[in-house]
C-alpha cells in the first residue's frame, strides 16, 4: 500500500537495524526519518508532525518510554515497539504503545501492523465532528 504523505519515524541504537527498517518502510511508500537516540528522536518528535513511530526500547543506556510519552503527547501518534526486550516494554508504566513486536520482526507484518494502525488513525481524525 503506497502512502506518499505518511512520515515515519523510525528509532533503533543499530545503524544497521535503522538502515534495514528504513528500507523496509521507503519500499512500502513511506517517508521515513531516522535515528540513533532517545534524544534526537524526541527532538525530532518536538520538529515534525510524524504520523507514526516504530522504536526499538533498549537505546544503549536510554529506554523507549521517553519516545512513547514524547509520540503520545503528539496527537496520540500510533507507536510501534520492535524489540527483543517486549516484556520490559509492555510491562513499563504508561503510556503505552500501541504494538509490542519481538525482534526480529517480519518485514511485511511490520508494514502490515503500521498500514493499519494509521488507517485506524485516519479514520478517528476523519470521523471527529468539526467545532
Amino acid at each position: 500500500m503506497e502512502h506518499p504523505l505518511a512520515r515515519i519515524l523510525c528509532v533503533d541504537d543499530d545503524p544497521d537495524v535503522t538502515l534495514l527498517k528504513r528500507k523496509i518502510l521507503e519500499q512500502a511508500g513511506y517517508e521515513v526519518t531516522t535515528c540513533i537516540s532517545a534524544e534526537d528522536a524526541i527532538r525530532e518528535i518536538q520538529r515534525i508532525a510524524f504520523d507514526g513511530v516504530v522504536t526499538d526500547w533498549r537505546l544503549g543506556s536510554e529506554r523507549g518510554r521517553a519516545i512513547v510519552e514524547a509520540a503520545k503527547g503528539q496527537l496520540a501518534v500510533p507507536v510501534v515497539v520492535v524489540s527483543g526486550y517486549v516484556a520490559e516494554a509492555f510491562h513499563a508504566a504508561e503510556p503505552q504503545a500501541d504494538i509490542y513486536l519481538e525482534k526480529p520482526v517480519d518485514p511485511r507484518e511490520l508494514v502490515k501492523i503500521l498500514d493499519t494502525l494509521l488507517q485506524a488513525r485516519s479514520s478517528r481524525t476523519t470521523a471527529e465532528p468539526i467545532r
